[in-house]
């Protein structure tokens, strides 16, 4: 004789675990987006002012709680790249996809880290990465073929461009935080076909003593980072 099966529903949350948990994740994301992915799960602790175990408790290693920091990330982001691929012209398509990411890399470290990356062992990523890949694949293999794309870009060449954009838009951020629509710029200059028009620069560029403070700005020792 066979048994009913009778699902139970996920228990909800008491009043005051479910604040926990939202002050957790606050903290979270705002200490991935100022100091990136290697900050621990005790700075999470302190900085939304609660106990070690109650992080623990709601997430069990650092893993789990990037994952539900930057899932909504992550998905905005396939949106994204999957909207700038129905855009009906193939170069501003490109063009919208890139001055995307580079906004919010600028902003969010950990999100920079997270996106450039794409390799964590975790399934609620699996599915987002599934679906970023080819939509930026998409987008490059439509500027080529429509001329308006060097011939011989290739897909991870324009992960590379947002890379080194962001890397210049972390070195100048305390400087310049906008320095990086200049550099975004040049770059997609220099991947254009020959026939599209240019790009004018929007930002200008660093002076000798700019680069100086983003110099010292850098060497300077993060607030709070443990050496």
């Amino acid at each position: 004789m066979k048994h009913a099966t009778t699902l139970r529903a996920p228990r909800r949350l008491r009043a005051d675990a479910a604040r926990n948990q939202q002050r957790i994740v606050e903290a979270a994301r705002e200490l991935f987006a100022d100091r990136g992915l290697e900050i621990t799960l005790d700075d999470v602790a302190e900085r939304a002012g609660v106990g070690v175990g109650t992080v623990y408790r709601r997430f069990a290693n650092k893993r789990e709680l990037i994952a539900e920091v930057f899932e909504h990330s992550l998905g905005a982001f396939a949106d994204h790249a999957e909207a700038s691929l129905r855009d009906p012209d193939p170069w501003l398509g490109l063009v919208q996809f890139v001055e995307y990411a580079c906004r919010h890399l600028a902003v969010n470290r950990g999100f920079s880290e997270v996106i450039l990356e794409l390799d964590l062992d975790t399934e609620r990523f699996h599915g987002l990465r599934d679906r970023i890949k080819p939509a930026v694949a998409a987008i490059v293999d439509r500027a080529r073929e429509a001329g308006v794309l060097q011939p011989d870009i290739e897909p991870s060449d324009l992960f590379a461009i947002i890379h080194m954009v962001d890397g210049l838009a972390e070195f100048a951020k305390p400087i310049n935080p906008e320095i990086w629509r200049r550099y975004m710029a040049i770059t997609l200059n220099g991947i254009r076909a020959d026939n599209v028009a240019r790009q004018e620069l929007p930002v200008r560029a660093l002076t000798d003593d700019e680069v100086d403070q983003a110099k010292s700005a850098k060497a300077a020792p993060c607030p709070g980072r443990r050496r």
